[in-house]
C-alpha cells in the first residue's frame, strides 16, 4: 500500500524532520536515508516500523538542522598557521610593518568550521524525541493507508459481487445442460450395451460416473461457499493479504474445474464457459489488489 507523512519538530539536538514513504512489497522492506548521526537510532526505528507496518517498501528519511547554539566551532589551527605564515612571508618580502587582523583571518575560509556529527554525538534524550516524531510520523502514514486500503476493499467487494452474481447465472444455466448430459449418458450406455459382455452392474457405475464427472453443482456450491468468506475477510478487516491468496487460489481452481465441465454441452455450456472466464478474470483482479493489503 502507497503512503506519505512527514512530521517536524524542534528537538535537544536542533530541528528534527522526519519523512516516510511506502510503496507495495509483499513483505516490509525498510530503507533508511540521513547523516551517520542517526546510524545509532536504526535498530529502534526498525522496531517501532515493524510494530505498525506489516507489508511495503518504506523509505526512511531523517534530517537536523542545528541551530547556532547546538553547533560547535572548532578552530582549524593548521589552516590559521598556514594564512599566518602566508601574511609574514609577504609582509617581509614587500618590506611591510604589519601585524595580522585576527577578526580578519577567522573570517578566512577553513579557520572556522563545525564539529563534525559524528563527533559531537547525539544528545542523551534525543532518542525519545526521535521516537516521538517518527510515532506521530507512522500514524499520519498509517492514515493515509487505510483510506487507501479501504477502497481497495470496496472495489474487490464489487468483483466479489459479480462472481456472486455470475455463480447464480451458472447454477440456473446448469439446469439447462442437464438433459445434455442425459443424453450424453444415454450415448455411452448404447455403446457399452452393444457388448453383451458387459454385465449391468457396469452399466450402471459407468453411468453413475460420466454423471458425476460432468456435474458442476459441488464447485457451485464450493464457489459459492468461498465468496461468502471473502466478503466476510474483507468485512472483518484486519490483515487481510496472505488470507485472501490462499481463497483465491482455491476460487480460480473451482472456476477452473467448471469451465472444463461445461464444455462441449451446446449453448447452455457456452452460457458457463463465458460466465466462468468473467469470474477468473474477477479473481485476477481481486489477486491484484490483494498483494496491496496488509
Amino acid at each position: 500500500m502507497t503512503g506519505f507523512a512527514a512530521e517536524r519538530a524542534q528537538t535537544s539536538a536542533g530541528e528534527l524532520s522526519v519523512s516516510l514513504r511506502s510503496v507495495n512489497h509483499r513483505g516490509l522492506d525498510i530503507h533508511f536515508h540521513g547523516g551517520s548521526e542517526f546510524a545509532v537510532f536504526e535498530n529502534e526505528v526498525r522496531s517501532l516500523l515493524k510494530s505498525h507496518i506489516a507489508r511495503g517498501h518504506v523509505e526512511v528519511r531523517f534530517s537536523l538542522q542545528r541551530s547556532a547554539a547546538q553547533t560547535p566551532i572548532l578552530l582549524n589551527r593548521n589552516i590559521l598557521d598556514a594564512y599566518l605564515a602566508i601574511f609574514r612571508q609577504a609582509a617581509k618580502e614587500q618590506r611591510l610593518a604589519s601585524e595580522p587582523d585576527l577578526n580578519l583571518l577567522l573570517s578566512l575560509r577553513g579557520v572556522l568550521e563545525d564539529a563534525p556529527a559524528a563527533q559531537r554525538g547525539p544528545d542523551a534524550e534525543f532518542l525519545p524525541e526521535l521516537i516521538a516524531v517518527l510515532t506521530g510520523c507512522v500514524v499520519e502514514l498509517n492514515r493515509h493507508r487505510e483510506r487507501e486500503g479501504t477502497e481497495l476493499s470496496d472495489e474487490m467487494s464489487r468483483e466479489a459481487a459479480e462472481i456472486e452474481s455470475a455463480a447464480t447465472e451458472i447454477a440456473r444455466l446448469r439446469g439447462e445442460i442437464l438433459p445434455h448430459f442425459q443424453a450424453r449418458i444415454r450415448e455411452k450406455l448404447a455403446e457399452l450395451l452393444v457388448d453383451a459382455g458387459i454385465s449391468e452392474s457396469r452399466v450402471l457405475e459407468e453411468a453413475a460416473l460420466l454423471a458425476d464427472r460432468s456435474d458442476i453443482q459441488e464447485e457451485i456450491v464450493r464457489l459459492g461457499v468461498h465468496v461468502a468468506e471473502l466478503k466476510r475477510i474483507l468485512a472483518e478487516g484486519g490483515e487481510v493479504g496472505k488470507r485472501l491468496d490462499f481463497l483465491l487460489q482455491e476460487m480460480n481452481r473451482e472456476a477452473n474445474t467448471t469451465l472444463a465441465k461445461s464444455a462441449n454441452a451446446g449453448e447452455a455450456g457456452l452460457g458457463i464457459t463465458a460466465l466462468g472466464l468473467h469470474i477468473k478474470a474477477n479473481i485476477e483482479r481481486i489477486r491484484e489488489q490483494a498483494l496491496n493489503l496488509e
